[in-house]
């Protein structure tokens, strides 16, 4: 009795016309993940060839210890938008948190005037996440509303005056002081940052706000708790644009409640040209990074050019623009 062989059934092969839409699909996600890269390097060498300042120590770390006060914030917004909100109050906690501070250092230690400031901002972070998830109102009317409150409560408490004529040296040197030639402000923006990015792409949480702003309902039924992750998440917006609003009140030696007028805009822009979805459940810290940066260095070439400022606020609507564009066109492509 012979031995029959049996041919192994033939693998699962997909069409080339398959093969090509995966091939696209994995061209638009890398668009998505490292698109803003490009233009970045595009321009840092475009300033480092035609402006001699640019391209210095002093330059660089200046135009890092400026954008702490923006990259801390801009940080913990991308986890708002990758948990499906959106977070329009944080000029606002940012101004507030800068007088509440200010307000203090002045007449108690500078460690716990600083302690307030932020306390204040994760106060109001935390009345956002529950005013939008318990409430179910929307987030952009809701923070919106939350702006106009917070800037009316720090007004009144100034009187709609500057604070200045700091006396404690300590409150001075958290963004003054200098570590290994490099601004202490620096230093607690990057410590910040990083840990605003392990959370979101190491961590449960992070993982968890990652599908809570992909499908919401999705995530519930896998036994997320979405309402936490998303309260989670403007907490730690509310702390971090109350933290920037301090560095600031302290680098500058002074706080008004508009400190952070233009702030929000700011924030969102660099977010936004970073590659986060306004969507949600698509976005990273480090990309938000490279996106505030990119918009820092459209305004430090403008100046360093000698460039009309108003051609700047032109080019950085048309960005915004380009990039939500972007994050459209991807999310139809892929559907």
């Amino acid at each position: 009795m012979g031995i029959v062989e049996v041919e192994d059934s033939p693998r699962p092969v997909g069409t080339a016309k398959q093969h090509a839409i995966a091939g696209r699909l994995r061209g638009v996600a890398n668009v998505r993940r490292t698109g803003i890269l490009i233009p970045f390097v595009i321009l840092f060498l475009v300033l480092a060839e035609t402006s001699g300042p640019f391209l210095t120590t002093g330059n660089l770390l200046n135009i890092l210890d400026q954008q702490s006060s923006t990259l801390i914030p801009a940080a913990a917004v991308t986890l708002v938008l990758v948990a499906g909100g959106i977070d329009l109050s944080v000029g606002a906690i940012y101004g507030l948190a800068g007088v509440t501070a200010a307000h203090f250092a002045l007449t108690t230690n500078p460690a716990i005037a600083i302690v307030l400031g932020i306390l204040v901002g994760l106060v109001v972070g935390v009345v956002n996440g529950v005013i939008i998830t318990v409430f179910r109102i929307n987030a952009l009317i809701a923070t919106l509303a939350t702006s106009y409150v917070v800037t009316g409560i720090s007004s009144l408490a100034t009187g709609g005056n500057i604070i200045t004529d700091f006396t404690r040296p300590g409150f001075a040197d958290l963004a003054r002081t200098g570590v290994l030639g490099v601004r202490t402000s620096t230093w607690i923006t990057l410590a910040a940052v990083v840990l605003l990015g392990f959370l979101l792409a190491r961590t449960t949480s992070g993982r968890y706000m990652y599908a809570a702003g992909g499908n919401a309902e999705a995530a519930r039924l896998a036994g997320v708790r979405v309402y936490q992750v998303r309260i989670l998440a403007y907490a730690l917006s509310g702390a971090a644009a109350a933290l920037g609003g301090v560095i600031d009140a302290s680098r500058v030696l002074s706080a008004q409640s508009s400190g952070g007028s233009s702030l929000a805009f700011t924030v969102l822009a660099g977010v936004v040209v970073g590659g986060t979805s306004i969507l949600g459940g698509a976005g990273a810290v480090w990309r938000s990074v490279v996106g505030v940066l990119f918009i820092a260095l459209v305004g430090n070439g403008f100046d360093l050019l000698g460039l009309d400022p108003l051609y700047e606020q032109i080019s950085l609507g048309v960005l915004l623009i380009l990039a939500v564009g972007l994050d459209a066109w991807t999310r139809m492509y892929r559907s």
